[in-house]
């Protein structure tokens, strides 16, 4: 059933998907499964790459195993704050993860930097990301200080003097600039790599290119940010009461 766990065979089905090149969305169509599910799936489990169904079935039972000896028989999920539905909160944190494991970033740096997003407060401490990710404190660490690097969150310290990784309205600003930063270091070493290899060659020729086309990206990503930073500071306007919402087809 759609609605179900994965079962193994369906597992053996997704591993030869992706041996034929099948999109997610093929795949998910031939098992009668949303897309998400078989995304989510693959990117927990090694990637298209290196997934393989009898292991990722394996460590699906084990995850499951662990989460029963966990939770004390007849216990629920906590309460969520703002009368959100708990399991709704659960499915989307892990559809949020793949979705920036999707973007290139590993799967633990995905993991807190979802925690991060989906927390009110917009910041949690180490230990309070080991309890609620059930990892290690050496994994939220590496985590943390790679994401520190890409500007994607900042530390402070609260009145306890712990230190807490926040994720605040300006964060994919500051994220974008860093960015920009590194292009620019990629600009400065093909431009480099142009002069040592000769700008009249093919190679320096090609690296030239690169430099010129990178150059410009990161100087349109900053003008861009710039330009579009005001929305992050923005709330989002509802209509008001009464008002009445635009006949598209009226003009």
């Amino acid at each position: 059933m759609p609605g179900g766990r994965l079962t193994q065979q369906e597992r053996q089905q997704i591993a030869l998907g992706l041996a034929d090149g099948l999109a997610y969305a093929e795949i998910a169509r031939r098992l009668d499964r949303p897309t998400s599910t078989i995304t989510r799936e693959v990117m927990r489990n090694g990637g298209p790459t290196a997934y393989r169904a009898d292991l990722a079935h394996r460590a699906t039972e084990h995850r499951a195993h662990r989460r029963r000896q966990a939770a004390p028989r007849g216990a629920e999920a906590p309460p969520q704050a703002h009368g959100r539905d708990a399991e709704a909160v659960r499915a989307y944190e892990e559809t949020f993860t793949t979705v920036m494991m999707q973007s290139g970033m590993p799967k633990m740096m995905a993991r807190v930097m979802t925690a991060l997003s989906l927390t009110d407060t917009g910041s949690l401490t180490a230990s309070e990301l080991v309890r609620r990710l059930d990892v290690s404190p050496a994994s939220v660490s590496k985590a943390i200080a790679f994401l520190d690097s890409q500007g994607m969150v900042r530390r402070e310290r609260d009145e306890r003097r712990r230190e807490r990784y926040v994720i605040d309205d300006d964060i994919m600003y500051q994220s974008m600039l860093a960015s920009a930063r590194s292009m620019n270091q990629i600009v400065r070493t093909a431009q480099q790599g142009a002069g040592i290899l000769g700008p009249h060659t093919p190679a320096g020729v090609r690296l030239e290119n690169i430099a010129r086309f990178l150059d410009f990206v990161s100087e349109s990503t900053i003008r861009a940010a710039e330009q579009a930073r005001e929305v992050l500071h923005t709330k989002p306007t509802t209509p008001s009461a009464g008002t009445a919402e635009p006949n598209p087809d009226h003009e």
